[in-house]
């Protein structure tokens, strides 16, 4: 079992030496595919684009290799690298996401809970003394930050709006090599 909390505490320096924010590292896929995914973004934009992915890629890649050439393999057996942005319906894994993201829907799956919910859809109201405050079709819920197993954003036209890339120059424009 890959110990994804030392990983993500292995590749936080190296991600911030691009420039960028880690968001969250998971290992996905399985036995039969396992791949090791690192989502990140640019503070100033929450973005990513190829070029940030590249290097990044790049930087780990060299990074994880040496840790294996040294003995210190973090992830037994083979595997893949994928780097990515964490996408417009992103995953919420840092408690400042959830001030980042106050105002937008997000549907939150929680590790415990004594009234027996196991999930909870609304708008996010905020974060304060690590427990996240979200606004259901119930009322208000207040969730330790600790509490929560995994969250994401809900695709909205809010979303869609507040996620607009900064620059779509080219977007309509393929590239060949040739």
């Amino acid at each position: 079992m890959v110990d994804t909390a030392a990983l993500a505490t292995l590749i936080a320096p190296a991600v911030e030496a691009e420039g960028l924010a880690l968001v969250r590292v998971a290992m996905i896929g399985g036995t039969s595919d396992p791949t090791l995914q690192v989502m990140a973004e640019r503070p100033d934009t929450r973005q990513l684009d190829l070029g940030d992915c590249e290097r990044l890629s790049r930087r780990l890649s060299e990074m994880l290799d040496a840790e294996e050439a040294a003995g210190r393999d973090p992830i037994p057996g083979g595997y893949r690298l994928e780097v990515s942005s964490p996408g417009i319906d992103r995953p919420l894994t840092r408690a400042q996401d959830y001030a980042d993201w106050a105002g937008h829907e997000a549907r939150v799956k929680l590790a415990d809970s004594p009234d027996g919910t196991k999930q909870l859809s609304g708008t996010i109201a905020g974060i304060a003394d690590q427990v996240v405050t979200i606004e259901t079709p119930k009322g208000m819920r207040s969730v330790p930050f600790a509490n929560i197993a995994s969250a994401k954003l809900i695709l909205t036209d809010k979303l869609i709006a507040a996620t607009a890339p900064l620059s779509t120059d080219g977007a309509d424009q393929i590239k060949t090599e040739g």
